[in-house]
């Protein structure tokens, strides 16, 4: 299975004109680090507690997942 996994992302890398290394060095760099999630996720509420006012407790958050997570659950039902 390695080999697979390999043997496509060198297909994709291909299809893209870069080598596998060049391909994978291109993907780390769009990979945020925990900090870096935690900073936008903080940025993203300001943003929407400016726009709208919502600033919802840590058990709202909870709520709008499960809800969020339920609806998707709904979309991708075959």
């Amino acid at each position: 299975m390695p080999e697979e996994a390999r043997d496509r992302l060198a297909a994709v890398a291909a299809a893209e004109g870069l080598s596998l290394r060049a391909y994978l060095a291109r993907l780390a760099e769009t990979v945020l680090t925990p900090a870096e999630r935690a900073e936008r996720a903080d940025q993203a509420k300001a943003a929407l507690n400016a726009w709208t006012g919502c600033n919802p407790t840590a058990g709202g958050e909870a709520a709008l997942d499960d809800e969020l997570d339920r609806r998707l659950a709904q979309v991708q039902r075959p």
